[in-house]
């Protein structure tokens, strides 16, 4: 937990009021998900993901989708080496241990299923030869929403559910952009962040995450969350069985995080929305009123808190 400690402690001498969003990239790594990051341009989503492989004693890799970034682009190519008259593989940038998609919404849909297989399977296939990613591996992808119309292409549905959280950014508070305004003034707080985790302390914090107990009476508040998805009114397309271990796994990274080897309500609460939003489609008439936010936040409240029990 030591480890832990210290990455929030160098993310801090960037980052500013970011907490919140430091735990839950903490959550995704200790549990080998992937994070999507949504918000405006300038809030710092890009800077959150150097800083956080800056942490950790891994290769960091970044893409800068464009529409004219192809599928091999990502994953590798076989090329053919005119000085031994071969074949030869070349990976691609997703040989990484922390990979940064930025502006993923802007390649186009066949560069983004080339990400399908790496995000799931961990491996990459290229012309039939098979390449395993070393682990730790996690995809932290960013998005801008105001350009929907503009030359992007939405992320379908079986891709959002591959990933394990969604946490949309908000614009800092007053004293928050100030701090931000003295801290980059003169200098680049960025290059004095050192790596305080190694590959194999990720390794050994992610087999003791999955240990952290869930007790039936969590596990049944997660499924009625889950289930309250696919039978809410407002909610065209409901969370999948993908979702409940989602969720299940997100509580146990929160529990882990705050030092318990059990999961609490609190945990799960805290989890739901960032892995639900992104696997929910509101029907045509909600969509024009609500949220994906704000519907599943009501059904949370709906739900009853089970008693805390260990």
């Amino acid at each position: 937990m030591t480890q832990l400690t210290e990455i929030k402690k160098e993310m801090n001498k960037v980052l500013v009021g970011k907490d919140k969003e430091i735990d839950l990239l903490l959550i995704a790594l200790l549990q080998g998900g992937h994070v999507l990051l949504e918000s405006v341009p300038g809030t710092g989503k890009t800077l959150l993901a150097k800083t956080f492989s800056q942490c950790i004693e891994g290769m960091f890799r970044r893409i800068q989708f464009t529409p004219d970034v192809l599928p091999s682009d990502v994953t590798g190519i076989q090329f053919f080496n005119p000085k031994t008259q071969e074949f030869e593989l070349r990976t691609g940038p997703v040989i990484a241990n922390v990979l940064l998609a930025d502006e993923i919404n802007r390649a186009t849909p066949r560069t983004q299923a080339s990400l399908l297989e790496v995000m799931e399977e961990k491996q990459i296939t290229i012309d039939g030869e098979t390449v395993p990613l070393n682990p730790p591996f996690i995809v932290v992808a960013t998005q801008n929403p105001i350009e929907s119309q503009q030359g992007t292409f939405p992320l379908p549905a079986a891709q959002l559910d591959r990933f394990l959280l969604k946490i949309p950014f908000t614009y800092p508070e007053f004293e928050e952009e100030r701090m931000i305004l003295s801290r980059f003034k003169s200098e680049q707080p960025l290059n004095a962040v050192r790596a305080v985790m190694s590959l194999s302390e990720v390794e050994a914090l992610s087999r003791e995450v999955k240990k952290v107990h869930v007790s039936a009476d969590i596990e049944s508040y997660i499924l009625q969350m889950t289930r309250g998805t696919r039978e809410h009114e407002l909610i065209e397309v409901g969370a999948s069985p993908r979702a409940s271990l989602a969720l299940l796994k997100a509580a146990q990274g929160q529990a882990f995080i705050e030092g318990r080897d059990f999961v609490r309500p609190e945990d799960v609460l805290f989890a739901a929305p960032y892995v639900l939003q992104h696997r929910i489609q509101l029907t045509a008439e909600a969509s024009l009123t609500k949220s994906e936010e704000e519907v599943i936040a009501n059904l949370i409240e709906t739900i009853i808190l089970p008693v805390e029990t260990r």
